[in-house]
């Protein structure tokens, strides 16, 4: 199968000769300017750079690592690094020191392409000395082996490389809420076998628009960006920065939109706190002021251009998509791992289920195990851990099915529904098993929380730590009454939609915000279960003996 898939060369020369001076990327620099890159553009700097990676003379394949948050040289050094015959290892933009030490010692990266970073001081140590570093156009402050301008100084190659469909792309290092990263490898056929389905699959074209804005090294944003932008020939505009973040997202009016639950709940909090929740549900509810009120609230967030909006990465809250449905967007579930290029199911339009994620997407097989794991099979599925063939033999079965670790069910039309990870599951004191899941996205629902974790390992009954929105650490600083009562109610209409063994002792209000600077987020904004566990741990014996409802953790 892979044999009759274009591989991501292949169509990359094909739109450079087809439409050379079309726009393909958006950059924004410091002082306020903007610098364009057109396709030819592109190429031609991307050839400049594979001709100096010739140049060194590595031996073919060899591991290059990119240190950069996105921008637009993230992805032509991607495409050099493919033309010279290497192989890219992304390396997250926020990692500590011992991380980027482990990940370019354990690839053995040969060179380190250094890009857009707030804190490079803080990750520089963790390149060895031996290793030369190349300075990209958007760099921090230091000292570099090389800079962009050394490479540009070489003639382009002529020829159009062209990689085999069984060659290593890439090592993407998962970022793992727990445990050391693991590198998974995809084969250009990989890439090629999920790209070209996805963007047929959405009709995506040379004419839609995307906001490159989560981490390009995530899977997710280099399918979704980067590589629908080969595919389709879509207009890259990067974000520069969080304080800018709704200027660029307006600039770019995108037209295909991909977000995880958290920049979708975000987005909602921000328009929560120019309009209270009760005043803006009700307006939506008037038959023709609702519409136009959705379309402003569209405009303001700079996305009423959007065809398709797409969320992914963990379950989204159902309040959620209902509320942006009333504004007018309709925001598709998609599910999908960095092990299988994130395709796998999808929200068709027009088909979406209350509490089901979606179908299969084409060319993928799926099954559940006898442990109720969901088990999926495609041409996207990785090659294995890098260096690690008992971890590769344990997450991919012996017929070829990659094990999600996710637990779920099929309906009779192939819709799939996610009931939990096998790994939190979790037992309480009483033998009885809670999937926190599920629970966490009945909480999430209410308008002053942000976030959610419920736990109950070895407890009688679970509990769950929240931390409130910035709308509802304002309202509480100002009197915690009225928030308290609404907690209380919702704590009361969750646990009667509840089995007896999963009701909540009580809601923990955390001091707390939950961010990866601090370390209870991974890169891609997930709960890392056993950093709050590790944090708050010591006070659960004590909570648990406490009678309140909502409990305030002082």
């Amino acid at each position: 199968m892979a044999d009759a898939i274009r591989l991501p060369l292949e169509v990359f020369y094909e739109r450079e000769a087809r439409h050379p001076n079309k726009r393909y990327m958006v950059q924004p620099l410091p002082g306020g300017q903007l610098q364009e890159l057109s396709w030819a553009d592109v190429g031609e700097q991307a050839r400049r750079a594979a001709n100096w990676l010739r140049s060194r003379e590595l031996p073919q394949g060899s591991r290059i690592a990119i240190i950069s948050k996105n921008c637009a040289h993230w992805i032509v050094t991607d495409l050099a690094i493919w033309m010279a015959g290497h192989v890219s290892v992304p390396l997250y933009p926020n990692l500590t020191t011992e991380s980027v030490g482990q990940v370019l010692r354990h690839s053995e990266a040969a060179l380190v392409f250094v890009g857009k970073l707030d804190d490079w001081p803080a990750m520089a140590p963790g390149v060895p000395q031996d290793v030369p570093t190349i300075g990209l156009p958007l760099r921090p402050q230091g000292e570099f082996s090389f800079t962009w301008d050394d490479l540009q100084a070489c003639t382009p190659i002529q020829d159009n490389p062209k990689a085999a469909a069984d060659q290593l792309a890439t090592i993407i290092y998962t970022s793992g809420t727990t445990g050391t990263p693991k590198g998974v490898m995809h084969h250009f056929s990989n890439f090629g076998f999920a790209a070209s389905h996805a963007t047929e699959l959405f009709g995506v074209g040379e004419n839609d628009r995307v906001l490159s804005y989560l981490p390009l090294c995530h899977v997710a944003e280099r399918m979704f960006v980067e590589l629908a932008s080969i595919y389709a020939g879509q207009t890259i505009f990067f974000a520069e920065s969080l304080e800018t973040f709704l200027e660029d997202l307006k600039r770019a009016r995108p037209t295909v939109m991909f977000g995880v639950p958290r920049i979708w709940t975000k987005f909602q909090m921000g328009v929560y706190s120019k309009m209270p929740a009760e005043k803006l549900d009700f307006l939506l509810k008037l038959p023709i002021i609702g519409r136009i009120i959705g379309k402003k609230v569209l405009v303001g967030l700079g996305l009423d251009a959007v065809r398709y909006a797409l969320s992914g990465a963990a379950p989204v809250p159902e309040a959620l998509l209902n509320w942006y449905k009333r504004l007018g967007l309709d925001v598709l579930e998609v599910y999908g791992m960095t092990e299988n290029c994130g395709y796998s199911h999808v929200c068709r339009p027009g088909k979406f289920k209350q509490g089901w994620i979606g179908q299969n997407s084409p060319g993928v097989e799926v099954r559940i195990a006898e442990d109720g794991e969901v088990q999926v099979r495609s041409g996207a599925t990785m090659q294995g851990y890098y260096k690690d063939p008992e971890k590769t033999a344990e997450t991919i079965t012996s017929d070829g099915f990659l094990r999600t670790g996710d637990k779920g069910e099929q309906d009779s039309e192939g819709n799939l529904r996610l009931t939990g990870r096998i790994k939190e599951i979790f037992k309480t004191s009483k033998g009885k098993y809670v999937a926190p899941a599920p629970i966490e996205n009945l909480l999430g629902e209410h308008s002053r929380i942000e976030q959610v974790c419920v736990v109950g390992d070895g407890m009688p009954q679970p509990m769950a730590l929240c931390v409130l929105s910035d709308v509802g650490r304002s309202e509480a600083s100002s009197g915690r009454g009225e928030l308290e009562s609404s907690l209380k109610k919702l704590l009361e209409e969750v646990n009667q939609s509840l089995d007896k063994h999963e009701r909540l002792q009580r809601l923990v209000l955390v001091k707390e915000v939950w961010a990866v600077e601090n370390g209870f987020l991974t890169p891609t904004l997930k709960i890392k279960r056993a950093v709050v566990e590790g944090t708050y741990g010591g006070r659960f014996s004590e909570w648990t003996e406490r009678s309140e409802a909502v409990l305030w953790h002082e």
